[in-house]
């Protein structure tokens, strides 16, 4: 599989060329375009409760859709829903915690599963991440660019929670407050994680979460009647 990330960090598309016979799992919605003779499949991989678990935990469809290469090849283009960047990362046996929705599309040779643990929990907006394993290819997206930081065995770094994409399995998370308790109702910052290495973090530039914020109050209003 070769896979050519175009137009990021703003409007990436991913294109990915098909070797014959070859397949691509990938999110509902993800798919752009594709070569005639792709065939897709559509199922809950994993049977009935992991599908369930990716979707209710995980943030995931629960249908995922896998596209399957004619025995010429065949290209397949994939592109998050907002606005923003695609990371193309090689698995190489080791083990990815995914931020829920950041997700997109794998070689079937990589392991899905919603992950509960205390990591999760504290780097996560909800209970849980994604946490992707195996050796192949994966893809995540984000809602603006994706800044790469790699972390030195026990050197720490902060982020906010909402601009969390990925990080390694290997680096520990702790929740923390932005500073004293004015900091934390007024500064805006909201609730951040401090991440401590050896790993590597993906970060987006921009926070879905500030975008819903500024949205709703653009909202028109329902008018008053007088009564």
């Amino acid at each position: 599989m070769d896979i050519e990330v175009m137009y990021r960090p703003s409007y990436s598309l991913a294109v990915a060329k098909l070797a014959p016979n070859e397949r691509i799992r990938a999110e509902a919605g993800a798919m752009v375009s594709m070569s005639g003779g792709v065939n897709i499949e559509t199922k809950a991989e994993g049977g009935l409760l992991k599908s369930l678990g990716r979707a209710v935990l995980g943030g995931e469809s629960f249908f995922q859709n896998f596209f399957v290469a004619p025995a010429e090849g065949g290209e397949i283009t994939l592109a998050p829903e907002l606005p923003g960047d695609i990371a193309v990362i090689e698995m190489n046996g080791n083990k990815l915690m995914v931020q829920s929705g950041s997700y997109m599309a794998s070689e079937t040779s990589i392991e899905l599963n919603a992950k509960i643990s205390m990591k999760a929990f504290v780097a996560a907006e909800g209970i849980s991440m994604l946490e992707a394993s195996g050796t192949g290819t994966l893809l995540v997206s984000s809602y603006g660019a994706i800044y790469e930081k790699t972390l030195s065995a026990g050197e720490k770094y902060v982020v906010d929670t909402t601009h969390i994409v990925a990080f390694d399995a290997t680096i520990e998370a702790q929740r923390k407050t932005v500073g004293g308790i004015k900091s934390t109702l007024f500064s805006g910052e909201g609730l951040v994680v401090e991440l401590t290495g050896p790993g590597k973090i993906y970060i987006q530039t921009r926070s879905p979460q500030a975008l819903i914020n500024w949205i709703i109050p653009q909202m028109p209003k329902p008018p008053t009647v007088n009564r």
